[in-house]
This record gives structure tokens, sequence and C-alpha cells, in this order.
């Protein structure tokens, strides 16, 4: 089976998803951006699809650079270089026998380019509603692992519950 990447232009998502339009046109951009890389990271971990983001250098000039963050790997693009050539150019590398790329993004300009490197693509919209998804997945998941335990947060220790316990198996065999 081929190992999957998904490869993320971040600024078509806060382009695209409610409360990180909101933060952008609240001039929060930085905010956006720490939000989508939070919920990406989560996202990433949970369905164990490696992620890279990539964001135009254009809107922090000067910054040009590749970092972990989130467990997540994030690329600022140089100078003149737009995320979507960046993105292009990282399909082509990374897409092969072992790899499928995957790309997120609305462009569809975009989305045709990296089609015909043999990528798919997945737009703005699937990837908010997928991530969504997965965040309701985490959160029953979690509310499962909290009742099956339910007896671990009691306030009783252990030696309490099993006194407790031979106290019930005594009574019952009284009963008897």
């Amino acid at each position: 089976m081929k190992k999957q990447l998904l490869l993320v232009d971040g600024y078509n998502m806060i382009g695209a998803w409610p409360e990180l339009v909101r933060l952008k046109g609240q001039d929060k951009l930085e905010d956006a951006r720490e939000e989508l890389l939070k919920q990406l990271s989560e996202y990433s971990k949970y369905e164990g699809i490696p992620l890279i983001v990539v964001f135009d250098a254009q809107f922090v000039p000067g910054i040009q650079k590749s970092y972990q963050q989130y467990q997540l790997e994030v690329i600022f693009t140089q100078e003149g270089e737009t995320a979507d050539s960046c993105i292009e150019r990282m399909t082509g590398e990374r897409n092969d026998r072992f790899t499928q790329v995957t790309v997120a993004t609305s462009d569809l300009a975009e989305q045709w380019t990296v089609f015909s490197q043999g990528a798919l693509r997945i737009s703005a919209n699937e990837l908010y509603k997928s991530v969504k998804k997965t965040r309701e997945k985490v959160k029953t998941h979690a509310e499962d692992l909290h009742f099956q335990h339910f007896r671990r947060n009691s306030p009783w220790t252990g030696t309490q519950l099993g006194a407790l316990e031979k106290l019930r198996n005594q009574l019952t065999k009284k009963h008897e």
C-alpha cells in the first residue's frame, strides 16, 4: 500500500474555513495560521497522514523558511515563489510508486496541474468537513475511554473497592 502525503495550501484554507476567515477579517492572520496548524495537526495525528502546510511568503516578506510545528512540516515559500508553484514542485518530487500525494486547495488551476502529475486533490471545503468529522471522532473516542474506565475516576481506592466487593459477596451468600 502506498504511503499517503497531504500537501495543504495554507492561505487557501484560511480563505475558506469559516472560523479562519473570521480571524483573517479581524486582521489576525497569524492567529488564523496558528489555528489552522493546530487543527491540521490533530487531524494528521489521528488519521495517521503526514502533512505539509505551505504558505506564500508574500504575506510575510523575508520569512522564507521550513520548520516543524505541532508535528507538521510548515513551509513559507521564498519571495517570488507562490505556494502553488512550491506545491507543484513538491508534488512532482514526492508523488511516486511508493507515495500518493493529495493536494488540498480550491484553486481549480492548481487542482488540474497536480492531477496531471498523478496526485489526488481535495478542496478546502472537503478538507474542512474531514477535519470536523475527525474532531468529532476524537471527542467520541475520548468520551468512550472516559466511560470505559469510569471506575478509575471513582473516589474509592482499589483497596476500598475490594473490601466493598467482599462485603457484597458475604451479604449475597447470607441471603441465598
